[in-house]
C-alpha cells in the first residue's frame, strides 16, 4: 500500500515558490526557443564560408548534418521535433519512477540542470559546427519539456481545485514578465555591445545564452527550496523500472475510464499541435514570407510575451466565471482565425496586427489547458506526475507531429504560408474533442476520488 501524507494546499509561500519556476524557465522558452536563438541561428547557419555555409541557387541555406544536407530552418524544426519525442518516450517511465519512490522534484532538477547547462553550451556554437549547436538546443529542449511534466505535477499537490485557474496564470503570468526582463536586458547589451566590451555583435548574442543558463538554474532554487515531495517510503532499487511501468498503467486506466477526461486529452492533443508549431516557428515564418529583420522579429516576440500576461489573467477569470469550456473554446477560434489570417498576411503592420492576438491567446489557452487537466486529476491521489506525464507526453507527441508537419509542408511546397494554414486543421479537430468531452461547468465537479 502507498504512504499518504496530509499536505498542506494553498500555502502562499508554497504557492508562489510554485510559480517562481515558470519565472525561472521561460527565459529559456524565450531568449532560445523564440527570440534570440532562432534569428542567430539563422544568421550563423547563413553565413558565407568560413563560418557559415551561405545561400543556394534557390536562395536555400543548406547545412550539411551528419553527411546530409538539409534547409537549416528544416533541420531546425526537426531537431526540436526529436527532443520533443525524446521526452514522450522517458517521461512516463520516469514518472512513474518518481511517483513510486516519492522524488518528483529530484527529476525536475535533474532536467532543469540538463537543460541550463545546455544553454551554457550554445555559447560555444558559432555556425560552422552545426551538429554541436543542434545537439546543445536538442538537449536544452529535452531539460525544458522535461522539467515541466514534474512541475506541473506538482500543481494538485499543492492548490485545491478552486485555486488551479488562477495559480496556473499567475505562473504563466511570471514566467512572461521574468523573460522579458531579461531579454531587454540583453538586447541592450546586443546593441550596445561595444559599450559593455564585447568585441562583436555575434559575441554578446552567444553571451546571452550563458546568461539564460545561469538564470534558469539561479532562481529555480526558490521553487526546489519550497516544494516537497511526498514520501512513499519506497527504496529505489532493482525493481523500480517495473514499479514506474505499473504506476503509469494504473493511471493510464483510470484515464481511459473516464471519457471526459480522455475525451479532453485528445482535444488538447490537437490544439496543442496547432499552439506550440505556431509559437516555435513563428520566427522563421515572419523573416520568410513577410521579409521581416531579426530586431523587428524580436520586438514581436516581446508584443506576445506582454499581451500575453492580460491573456492568460483574462482567460482564467473567464474559466472560474463562466465555463473552462468556454474558455478554451473562445481561445481556439481565434487560434483558427489566426492560422486563415496567416495565410493572407502581407505587411508587416499586418503582421504586428496577428501578433498582437497570437499574444493574447498564447497564454490562455496553455494556462487554462493545464489548470483545466489538473483539476480532473482525482484530488486523493499521490500519482500526480503519472497524471501529468500523460498530460506532457500528449503535448510533447503533438509538438513532434506539428512541427514535423510545419516542417515537412514546407520542404514539400516550399510555401510556409501552407505550413501555417495546415495548422488550422489541428485547431478544428481540437475543439470537436473538447464539446465531446461535455465538461461540466466547474471542471472538479466531475472529478471523483480514487
Amino acid at each position: 500500500m502507498k504512504t499518504t501524507v496530509a499536505v498542506e494546499k494553498n500555502n502562499p509561500k508554497v504557492l508562489n515558490a510554485w510559480c517562481s519556476y515558470d519565472w525561472a524557465n521561460s527565459v529559456y522558452n524565450l531568449t532560445v526557443t523564440s527570440a534570440i536563438f532562432p534569428v542567430y541561428y539563422s544568421a550563423a547557419t547563413s553565413a558565407p564560408p568560413p563560418n557559415g555555409y551561405g545561400k543556394n541557387t534557390d536562395g536555400l541555406t543548406m547545412v550539411n548534418f551528419l553527411g546530409m544536407s538539409f534547409d537549416n530552418q528544416v533541420l531546425y524544426s526537426y531537431a526540436i521535433s526529436a527532443s520533443f519525442l525524446m521526452v514522450a518516450l522517458l517521461a512516463p517511465l520516469l514518472s512513474g519512477i518518481a511517483d513510486y519512490s516519492g522524488q518528483k522534484k529530484r527529476f525536475m532538477q535533474f532536467f532543469t540542470y540538463l537543460g541550463s547547462m545546455a544553454c551554457l553550451g550554445l555559447y560555444f556554437f558559432v555556425g560552422r559546427n552545426i551538429e554541436y549547436g543542434i545537439l546543445c538546443a536538442f538537449l536544452a529542449s529535452v531539460g525544458y519539456a522535461g522539467s515541466l511534466v514534474f512541475y506541473n505535477g506538482f500543481l494538485p499537490q499543492i492548490a485545491t481545485p478552486d485555486q488551479m485557474d488562477r495559480i496556473s496564470a499567475r505562473g504563466f503570468s511570471m514566467g512572461y514578465l521574468g523573460s522579458v526582463l531579461l531579454l531587454v536586458l540583453n538586447l541592450v547589451i546586443i546593441f550596445y555591445h561595444t559599450t559593455f566590451g564585447f568585441a562583436s555583435e555575434g559575441t554578446a548574442t552567444r553571451f546571452s545564452f550563458l546568461t539564460v543558463g545561469i538564470w534558469w538554474i539561479g532562481f529555480a532554487q526558490i521553487a526546489f527550496y519550497y516544494l516537497h515531495d511526498i514520501p512513499t517510503n519506497h527504496p529505489m532499487n532493482a525493481g523500480i523500472l517495473t514499479k514506474g511501468f505499473q504506476e503509469l498503467r494504473k493511471v493510464f486506466g483510470k484515464v481511459r475510464d473516464s471519457a471526459s477526461t480522455f475525451r479532453y486529452l485528445l482535444g488538447f492533443f490537437f490544439w496543442s499541435m496547432g499552439v506550440q508549431s505556431i509559437m516555435l516557428l513563428a520566427p522563421f515564418f515572419g523573416e520568410r514570407t513577410i521579409g521581416m529583420a531579426g530586431t523587428e522579429m524580436i520586438a514581436i516576440v516581446l508584443i506576445l510575451q506582454l499581451v500575453a500576461i492580460p491573456g492568460a489573467m483574462l482567460f482564467s477569470r473567464l474559466a472560474m466565471r463562466i465555463s473552462n469550456t468556454t474558455s478554451i473554446a473562445i481561445a481556439i477560434a481565434i487560434w483558427m482565425a489566426i492560422c486563415v489570417a496567416a495565410y493572407f498576411v502581407q505587411t508587416k503592420t499586418e503582421f504586428y496586427i496577428l501578433a498582437a492576438f497570437v499574444g493574447i491567446v498564447m497564454g490562455a489557452i496553455q494556462s487554462v489547458s493545464r489548470s483545466t487537466y489538473a483539476q480532473l486529476i482525482p484530488q486523493t491521489t499521490t500519482d500526480t506526475a503519472s497524471y501529468f506525464s500523460l498530460y506532457d507526453v500528449t503535448e510533447k507527441l503533438a509538438i513532434v507531429i506539428g512541427t514535423f508537419t510545419y516542417g515537412r509542408v514546407l520542404e514539400v511546397t516550399g510555401n510556409v504560408r501552407l505550413s501555417a494554414l495546415t495548422m488550422g486543421i489541428f485547431f478544428v479537430l481540437g475543439i470537436l474533442f473538447l464539446f465531446a468531452a461535455r465538461l461540466p461547468r466547474r471542471v472538479s465537479d466531475a472529478v471523483t476520488a480514487e
